[in-house]
């Protein structure tokens, strides 16, 4: 007589055996080839409650080249994203809330650019939560800033000195959201990834809750964990926040904020590049954030690459849609991979308990079971993604393996009812393969216990609900380059809009109106003092940059200081090699004029140290100019209204060959801009 028992949840019960049944045993093994039993039960309780799958708008300026779609492919886009039973069905909407300063990818204009100034017509945010909620009236909305305007912060850079003055200048922004778009914001953050301070977030709630936003819940402190122990020590704190969310964990999450008993989410996390690698991270991740760190939540940055992909991270989002002038968009891996959880819960629904439906498998995956309030629907997301097939950019994956297993899962308490439930697949496709994915296999019958086949770099859902589906659109429109002619003179757009394509890098352009009929509308850079940034560099020369891989080309643009705190001068500049938190170390060829000096330069770089020519150029404020920079080969020709002023040799400048054009201003202040031409 032997004594069998497993480790691995629960093969057998340990039971007394003769010989012949242990024969009997191992020869069903041998046909069934089990490799683990799993028991799915919820008589003992439930786990944590669950609160979403969302994507990240934001952080900053990924989604600026989505809204100038053909109306046709940006719809298509939106419904692959937020849609229900279609595509992601994505259950959270995570946006910055812009403070005029650069965030990763761009600057996403404020509401308030100084105290005096409160405008809710700036900015795409507004109009991707408004297309979000017509497609999914449940999703949760959700505020967090990158940075502040400087006036927040009177000089100091810090959002924290004045806390009132931060706290207040945020929920102008939340009740904006209320009385122009009647859009409810159900959460809120501190400051992206920065230090947090534990009076301005008891300043917050309190405000908060005095202008009738009792409903806006807390997330803090979108960085690490580390404010779990001063949620434990202060019980003020603790009832201010409901959520501590954290970016990147990992999928493991500190034993200090377990112990808060506050919701966790990973409130950022994968920005990853969204090929298979990147498909199998999110799947990863999804699953794993619950079963190692018990995070209930998780929000990917970004929601859909929609930036140049020459910028940092670039294909970092869940699908991409980088070419409006083309119309062409692709549905990545993530869209799917998403769609295994999001279709077959909502949230509110529970995870089961740990080791009940949840938790790692014998041969590497992992599964997660969510039942709804009801009891009445069950979902089961399985996934066995490799390690070299699912590393995400950040933090490091430990090495571990994985390899084809069956498992036999026995459904008990409410479930055990259940005869049969809906299988939806996935096999991300590596060394050559197609992927397959978010494929229907039908029905498979349950009963008390049945048996799954899994192979590698699989997700499998099985689920009682029946309303799943794939979406899907006619292929988008063919890729094609940015053009190689371009103009804009500004006057298709309303007022204090952003204009198509242009991504502002450093400072705030925004279409403004004139009495001048030459120039009814025109494009003002309106940053006037250092944002409170959250990149650690000086960018202190506002930047737009606009197209390609550009090499010999043409650009102009118009251009007016204005007396009244109007900067020192505009540029125009070609090859510029870079955007982001990096942008002030961009190196190209800047053309600028100064109405401080009347004098031109050329520069090989923006911060305007490596100087290539300079001379003496006559430009006066309130008065219009046009400024036209050509490079062809190693030859860097400028004029002023007609008149050129240089035209060099810059083979030993060490100038980078190719880039992005570009203008912009000398420093903060006003600079108008008009009729701007690439050819």
């Amino acid at each position: 007589r032997f004594s069998l028992s497993n480790s691995h949840d629960n093969i057998f019960e340990p039971k007394m055996l003769t010989l012949n049944s242990i024969c009997a045993v191992l020869i069903a093994l041998i046909v069934v080839k089990v490799d683990a039993s799993y028991v799915l039960d919820d008589q003992d309780g439930l786990g944590r409650q669950y609160d979403g799958i969302g994507g990240l708008s934001g952080g900053g300026a990924t989604s600026k080249l989505l809204m100038n779609y053909p109306d046709k492919q940006r719809n298509e886009i939106l419904d692959y994203l937020f849609k229900p039973n279609f595509g992601a069905s994505l259950q959270i909407l995570k946006v910055e809330i812009g403070g005029d300063s650069q965030s990763t990818d761009g600057t996403e204009s404020s509401h308030m650019h100084e105290s005096w100034d409160e405008n809710y017509k700036r900015g795409y945010e507004w109009q991707l939560m408004l297309e979000a909620k017509k497609r999914n009236p449940k999703i949760k909305l959700y505020g967090l800033p990158w940075a502040f305007p400087g006036w927040v912060g009177k000089g100091t850079r810090s959002p924290y000195k004045f806390p009132e003055l931060s706290a207040n200048y945020i929920t102008k922004w939340l009740v904006g959201a209320k009385v122009h778009y009647n859009l409810t914001i159900d959460y809120v953050g501190i400051w992206n990834e920065r230090p947090y301070d534990i009076t301005y977030i008891k300043t917050l709630r309190k405000m908060l809750d005095s202008n009738l936003l009792e409903s806006v819940q807390i997330v803090a402190a979108d960085g690490g964990w580390g404010i779990s122990s001063d949620i434990m020590k202060d019980p003020v704190l603790r009832d201010a926040i409901t959520y501590i969310g954290t970016h990147y964990p990992g999928t493991v999450s500190s034993n200090e904020a377990k112990m808060t008993g506050k919701q966790l989410w990973s409130s950022e996390d994968y920005s990853t590049f969204n090929d298979e690698v990147g498909g199998g991270c999110w799947a990863r991740i999804l699953n794993q954030n619950y079963v190692n760190g018990y995070m209930t939540a998780t929000i990917s940055w970004n929601l859909i690459a929609s930036y140049y992909e020459s910028l940092p991270f670039g294909r970092d989002g869940l699908m991409t849609a980088e070419e409006p002038w083309s119309g062409h968009y692709v549905v990545d891996t993530p869209i799917w991979v998403s769609a295994h959880t999001t279709q077959f819960t909502n949230i509110g629904w529970k995870y089961l308990k740990h080791g009940m439906g949840v938790g790692k498998l014998a041969k590497g995956g992992s599964m997660v079971t969510l039942t709804s309030p009801d009891m009445k629907e069950l979902t089961i997301v399985i996934e066995t993604m490799s390690h070299n097939h699912s590393k995400c950019i950040r933090p490091a994956l430990p090495a571990y393996d994985v390899a084809p297993q069956n498992v036999t899962i026995n459904l008990k308490g409410s479930f055990g009812s259940i005869t049969e439930l809906n299988m939806w697949t996935s096999k991300i496709g590596f060394n050559g393969q197609a992927s397959a994915m978010f494929k229907n296999m039908g029905k498979i019958k349950a009963g008390s216990s049945f048996t799954v086949a899994l192979d590698v770099d699989e997700i499998v859902t099985l689920t009682t609900v029946n309303t799943g589906m794939k979406g899907t659109y006619p292929d988008s429109p063919a890729s094609k380059p940015f053009p190689t002619q371009y103009k804009d003179d500004f006057q298709s757009y309303p007022e204090f809009s952003e204009p198509f394509n242009i991504a502002p890098q450093i400072g705030v352009f925004e279409i403004r109106m004139s009495q001048d009929p030459a120039h009814a509308k025109y494009l003002k850079q309106v940053v006037l003092q250092q944002p409170c940034d959250w990149c650690s560099q000086d960018n202190n020369k506002p930047i737009a940059i606009i197209g390609d891989a550009w090499s010999d080309l043409t650009a102009q643009i118009d251009f007016s200081i204005p007396k009244v705190n109007g900067s020192s001068g505009p540029f125009i500049a070609l090859r510029v090699d870079r955007g982001g938190c990096g942008a002030y170390q961009a190196q190209g060829l800047f053309f600028w004029v100064t109405t401080t000096t009347n004098m031109y330069y050329l520069s090989s770089d923006l911060a305007h140290e490596k100087l290539l020519a300079h001379g003496s150029a006559t430009v006066n404020t309130d008065a219009w100019y046009t400024l036209k920079l050509t490079a062809k080969g190693n030859m860097v020709t400028g004029e002023l209204s007609g008149k050129q002023l240089f035209s060099i040799d810059v083979s030993k400048a060490g100038a980078p060959s190719k880039g992005f054009a570009a203008f912009g201003t000398m420093d903060f202040g006003y600079g108008e801009f008009d009729n701007f031409m690439i050819n």
